[in-house]
């Protein structure tokens, strides 16, 4: 039996005006579900030849961590999107505890569903807890801290 598709509330096209992100480089294909701790996004961009962060046409398992900050930026977006303040840009400052139990990502026939936990920060950084599913299958996992840009700074980039 096949379970009906969960609807997404938003699209890739919608992404794309939320993080700075663009074309083959933007890699979620929506948001499934997100509140103020946790979001969690699709991906069919793995399978994609076209897919930037390819390498000789095999797209390794470490680059799920740029999934995983790519919806970051898109729950930071969101949640800016309800407070009275502009959105902060962010970087990407570090990754650790990751897990990988594939090593690569190209060859999953399935979609992904990139979920982001925000555990801790305060108002210049942030800690989210990360995982990259396929189906039930945990592909990876880790742990990654967002330094955010000065208020007045233009850009927004996790």
């Amino acid at each position: 039996m096949t379970l009906p598709a969960t609807p997404l509330i938003l699209t890739a096209t919608d992404i794309a005006k939320l993080i700075p992100h663009h074309g083959d480089m933007c890699l979620l294909a929506g948001v499934l579900h997100y509140d103020a701790q946790t979001i969690s996004c699709t991906a069919i961009s793995h399978r994609s030849l076209t897919n930037p962060l390819r390498e000789n046409g095999i797209l390794h398992a470490v680059c799920g961590v740029e999934y995983a900050a790519q919806a970051m930026a898109v729950h930071g977006a969101l949640l800016a999107g309800q407070s009275d303040r502009p959105p902060r840009g962010g970087r990407l400052a570090g990754v650790r505890s990751v897990e990988m139990h594939v090593s690569r990502l190209d060859d999953i026939a399935c979609d992904l569903t990139v979920h982001a936990h925000y555990a801790m920060g305060d108002e210049n950084t942030m800690v989210y807890e990360f995982s990259v599913d396929a189906q039930d299958n945990n592909l990876l996992k880790g742990k990654a801290t967002v330094v955010l840009m000065p208020a007045s700074h233009h850009e927004t980039t996790i």
